[in-house]
């Protein structure tokens, strides 16, 4: 229904409990290379749990090529670098929720490029910013709510 993209995840475990978020929301997982581990490291798999079989996977050797190669009209860029909240845009099946490295973000050229598109979580001045896998089930799920009907259709 939707798609998760991870732009180069460093942290095994992150990337293994949003493989598991994804089974569960019936979202494909797009892994962007280089990531910060070998995919078939224990620890992604172990956070994933059972569900890692069960994951639609597809991994990009590259941001230009995965952005070559979707609709980015319908990518949506997650950064702590705009002041638009992930809650203010209309998401559509098939819309891609795009996030970046744990230790970088995306890169702010890419986000200059589509800042359009830029949504943030809002937060108070007491952080910097959430875990990954806690900031993907956030707005995975917004796009969820605001297409409910789909996703009961879908999922029956």
């Amino acid at each position: 229904m939707f798609n998760i993209v991870l732009f180069n995840p460093q942290i095994p475990p992150n990337t293994g409990n949003i493989g598991r978020l994804c089974v569960n929301a019936g979202a494909t997982l797009h892994l962007v290379k280089p990531l910060g581990f070998d995919i078939s490291e224990k620890a992604v798999k172990r956070a994933g749990l059972d569900y890692w079989n069960k994951l639609n996977l597809k991994i990009w050797e590259s941001t230009d090529e995965f952005l070559k190669n979707v609709n980015t009209n319908r990518c949506f860029f997650a950064t702590t670098k705009t002041k638009t909240p992930y809650f203010e845009k209309k998401y559509l099946p098939g819309d891609y929720l795009i996030f970046g490295s744990e230790t970088k973000g995306i890169d702010e050229n890419i986000l200059n490029q589509y800042k359009d598109n830029c949504i943030t979580i809002p937060m108070t001045r007491n952080g910097r910013s959430l875990n990954l896998a806690v900031s993907t089930g956030i707005i995975l799920y917004e796009a969820i709510r605001q297409n409910y009907d789909t996703f009961l259709d879908i999922n029956q």
